[in-house]
């Protein structure tokens, strides 16, 4: 049978990952997909790299545009990455009729809409696995494995590089600058970690889940982000003893309000599989109305893992080759015609439990003033610690967990505590996450 022809744009760690896969497993794979998948041309702009992957194995070019209008090229894999040029090489491939797969993450959460909506209008389909979450098949899971479900809700530890610094600040009680460092020495963070620590790549990765989940369209300009860049090494250490872990969260929540769509540090208790996700390694927690709460955990980037979900886009798109494209698996799940456009929530709408941290004077009355100020705000407190002052100190660390309460709620008790006298500084506040039902 005629193979399925494979232009490879980008050969770095990822394409080299996919060049290598494929080549090691090809005959593993033809039995899968029933017939040969062939990479027949590879571009990159290093045409040395491109050799000394290859070994002369394809063809290669630096002319991107020239593959994906290429007539023996049936599908395009777009490892390049970025905004500008990619989305170019995307669309007129579409536009030529080819298939893509790519692990572009930021490209898909920014420009989805318009990329599946072409892609459906041209008959051709859009693999995209290795966007989230690396070799972990949540993608495949969520679209279809999930598929009799009403989905309630996703939470992942989905940037590898955010988890491998809260777990070393967690194991040895260092600042974020020193943990940062290292990771940047291990190769686990970039040269510059911000879209990383920032929390823009785990956006990018649950706007694209949240799509798939409750059949909206993308929209990563309604995500609510925040990083944990200015996360303090006691705020983990006081969590630990509270029972709780610190992860960085990509949240995905549909409510009567609203869809929630969000991503920030936030206390899980430590008791919960997901919060025993260390190092570099990612999981994702899918709650469905059927099935109830489902985990998924593996390797969230590498060079190797990343092509385990680039190659098993390539087997269903071989697969699929001949088909109906109405009969096609739709790419965000729902069929294009029954998607919704709910309403996002507000982050000030969102209703969640905190956790407080404040710098108080070691004197009667505090705690109550305090307690008072959020009374008003009719927030009930779970739990309160009073750390003593250290020697020739007079003050002292409060640490406050809250009930649940919406944000704007908390937002206004916090600016008027942070107006007491007796507290010094600004209020630290983290939300907290059972992830129990």
């Amino acid at each position: 049978m005629k193979p399925i022809n494979v232009g490879l744009l980008g050969i770095g760690t990822v394409g080299g990952g996919t060049f290598t896969v494929l080549q090691r497993n090809c005959e593993e794979i033809t039995r899968r997909a029933g017939r040969p998948i062939q990479i027949v041309v590879v571009a990159d702009k290093n045409l040395e790299l491109a050799k000394l992957v290859t070994g002369g194995a394809c063809r290669i070019t630096d002319d991107a545009f020239s593959v994906v209008s290429d007539p023996e090229v049936d599908v395009v894999i777009e490892l390049i990455g970025g905004y500008g040029v990619a989305k170019e090489l995307v669309m007129q491939a579409i536009a030529n009729g080819k298939h893509v797969v790519t692990a572009n993450k930021a490209l898909l959460a920014t420009h989805g809409n318009e990329i599946f909506k072409a892609a459906q209008d041209k008959g051709v389909m859009i693999g995209f696995e290795a966007a989230v979450a690396g070799g972990i098949p949540i993608i495949k899971a969520v679209r279809e494995g999930l598929t009799a479900n009403r989905i309630e809700w996703i939470a992942g530890i989905i940037n590898g590089t955010t988890n491998f610094i809260l777990s070393e600040m967690r194991d040895k009680g260092l600042s974020f600058d020193t943990v940062l460092k290292e990771a940047q020495r291990l190769g686990y963070a970039e040269a510059d970690p911000t879209f990383d620590i920032e929390g823009v790549d785990a956006a990018h990765k649950i706007t694209l889940l949240a799509s798939l989940a409750f059949g909206i369209p993308v929209q990563f300009d309604k995500a609510y982000i925040e990083g944990i860049s200015s996360l303090d090494a006691v705020d983990i250490k006081y969590a630990e003893q509270l029972g709780y872990r610190i992860k960085l969260l990509g949240i995905a929540r549909r409510t009567p309000e609203g869809i929630e769509l969000r991503v920030h540090p936030t206390l899980i208790p430590a008791k919960r599989l997901i919060a025993n996700v260390e190092g570099a390694m990612n999981a994702v927690l899918v709650q469905g109305d059927a099935v109830g709460a489902t985990l998924y955990y593996g390797k969230g980037a590498g060079a190797e893992p990343t092509a385990s979900a680039v190659i098993a886009d390539l087997v269903d798109i071989t697969r699929m080759h001949t088909a109906d494209p109405e009969n096609r698996v739709p790419h965000l799940a729902f069929q294009p015609g029954a998607m919704v456009d709910l309403p996002m929530l507000p982050m000030s709408e969102v209703t969640s439990s905190y956790y407080l941290r404040l710098r108080v004077a070691d004197k009667t009355g505090v705690l109550a003033d305090i307690t008072r100020i959020l009374a008003d705000q009719l927030i009930s407190i779970d739990a309160v610690i009073q750390k003593e002052p250290a020697d020739n100190e007079t003050e002292a660390d409060l640490i406050m967990l809250t009930h649940q309460t919406r944000e704007k709620c908390i937002d206004a008790a916090i600016a008027k505590i942070e107006a007491l006298n007796v507290v010094t500084g600004r209020v630290t506040r983290l939300r907290m996450e059972e992830l129990g039902k």
